[in-house]
């Protein structure tokens, strides 16, 4: 029997939870009905379970291997470098086409210090520290009924921590619509994961997503009800990325981001498509 992808067995499981156990209330910011859940956490081996990338619906590939690149080079306009992969962050830009939460600017130079960089040299210099912590929200201005924006950051934080020679990474998410922005955000993520254990020479390791609020949207019961009834029968992705990605990361370099995406798409196969699925603003 073929082995299938760890993830898209994870994700059946937290969508069939929400739904089957999940309490239904009006958003008040979005005007839509929601099923949710709180502290919902999963667990992905990224070497046993492979890359997780969902196949039970098509993720676009392009969008979330850019947008690290983007969040790594530390920049915080679409314009530069990111808008000729993806869109997805126009609708959040201030009239000087800036995104003010950029998590790559938060993580790289707002708060004063190169979170990601000294990240790096921390575990390069002490592997079995816990003091990897690396943050996107501002408590001086997020939150809290504060400063109104068009968007905080959802996944605010993550930790990582070399445990067994492996690079384990825990991200810690607000909100996650477990439909459009869930599976983005675990590609994303673990993709982060990969280039920095192969920056730091060890292997990867356990990816945790926990999320405070996870939720599905009213105009989604439908798409998340079919991907309930699909198989998941695709093989486990081996992600394989250049040793130099970090730096050429750094770079803004065009042609690791097309490394990546084909060393994914040759072995990506989803399922069809599922029609209506739009992200609520």
């Amino acid at each position: 029997m073929q082995q299938t992808s760890g993830y898209d067995i994870v994700y059946q499981n937290a969508i069939r939870n929400i739904l089957d156990h999940g309490i239904e209330e009006v958003n008040e910011r979005t005007g839509h009905s929601t099923m949710s859940l709180p502290g919902v956490t999963f667990n992905i081996d990224l070497e046993k379970d492979g890359f997780p990338l969902l196949s039970l619906r098509k993720v676009p590939v392009k969008m979330f291997v850019a947008e690290q690149v983007w969040f790594i080079a530390g920049l915080r306009k679409p314009g530069d470098f990111l808008r000729e992969y993806t869109k997805i962050w126009d609708d959040f830009t201030n009239p000087g086409d800036t995104l003010t939460v950029a998590y790559g600017y938060r993580w790289r130079k707002h708060f004063g210090r190169d979170q990601l960089g000294d990240l790096i040299t921390l575990l390069e210099r002490e592997p079995s520290s816990r003091h990897g912590v690396v943050l996107a929200w501002d408590p001086g201005s997020d939150g809290l009924g504060g400063m109104k924006r068009a968007n905080v950051p959802c996944p605010f934080g993550f930790t990582a921590n070399i445990i067994g020679g492996r690079l384990h990474l825990h991200n810690i998410v607000r909100s996650n619509d477990m439909i459009l922005g869930n599976p983005a955000d675990v590609a994303g993520f673990a993709l982060l994961q990969h280039i920095l254990a192969k920056r730091l020479n060890v292997a990867p390791g356990i990816y945790t997503h926990t999320i405070s609020n996870a939720h599905i949207y009213d105009i989604h019961y439908d798409g998340a009800r079919e991907m309930l009834n699909r198989t998941c029968e695709h093989a486990p992705i081996d992600l394989q990325i250049p040793k130099d990605t970090f730096a050429r990361a750094e770079k803004k370099d065009h042609a690791v981001v097309k490394e990546i995406i084909e060393n994914l798409t040759q072995q990506y196969t989803p399922q069809a498509a599922i029609k209506g699925l739009k992200i609520v603003l």
